[in-house]
């Protein structure tokens, strides 16, 4: 494992280099603008701490209160479906419910934020 692998620095390099649409999201969250829910960007949760460097992801946006993971997919998502569906079952076994957004989605950002909101109750 070389040195430099670390999740905080994976998850540093990811919100240094935000999507657009990743970006507009976090302008809607950030700073509990969001019924004051508290959310973070570009997260890591270990969820299989013997299982380096698999056994944890970063999320998108995370509210830990509610332990909601919000997830910006673009077309990237078509082709790992798969991987997204099991990625998405194992945070769920683990007590954590994801929210996957599209792009195409955010057209709408009022819409987005009130699934968002429908998924904190």
């Amino acid at each position: 494992m070389p040195k430099y692998f670390t999740t905080a620095k994976i998850a540093r390099d990811l919100r240094m280099n935000q999507t657009e649409s990743e970006r507009l999201l976090w302008n809607e969250l950030r700073n509990r603008k969001l019924n004051g829910f508290k959310f973070l960007r570009q997260h890591p949760i270990v969820y299989d701490k013997n299982a380096v460097p698999n056994g944890f992801i970063v999320a998108d946006f995370y509210c830990a209160e509610k332990k909601l993971i919000v997830e910006v997919d673009g077309k990237v998502h078509n082709q790992q479906k798969q991987k997204d569906l099991l990625r998405d079952q194992i945070m769920l076994n683990k007590g954590y419910q994801t929210l996957r957004v599209y792009n195409e989605e955010l057209e709408d950002m009022n819409m987005v934020l009130d699934k968002i909101i429908q998924k904190l109750k």
